[in-house]
């Protein structure tokens, strides 16, 4: 059975993807996921300090082939943007089409997942 993709959402006029008040990246018409198209991303984590302090890191599984990537990471969050509480500038892509689910982490705890489907 197929997931839903995550909601989008506004926040300071941003179109995102994710979930409202807690994580989304900057998503929309003019930044499309493209199947193997690297494209810049904005994400956008809301939280208390505490829950956002460490490395951040994305994990894909393409939901049709099981297939996991490495997303993106960085060593630590920015701070405020866009109305969240912490952001980090990506660039990624993901290789093939399909839903995709994106696990974010922050330290070593698990944050949030979003559901996207890749064009």
């Amino acid at each position: 059975m197929e997931k839903e993709t995550s909601p989008t959402f506004s926040s300071h006029g941003q179109t995102m993807i994710g979930q409202e008040n807690k994580i989304g990246f900057i998503y929309g018409e003019d930044i499309p996921l493209i199947a193997g198209e690297e494209q810049k991303y904005m994400w956008h984590l809301w939280g208390e300090p505490e829950e956002l302090e460490g490395k951040f890191e994305v994990i894909g599984t393409n939901e049709e082939t099981g297939k996991r990537v490495n997303v993106f990471e960085t060593e630590k969050l920015g701070g405020p943007n866009n109305g969240a509480d912490a952001h980090a500038p990506s660039s990624f892509s993901l290789p093939s089409s399909g839903i995709w689910e994106l696990e974010a982490h922050v330290g070593n705890e698990r944050f949030e997942t979003l559901v996207v489907e890749v064009k």
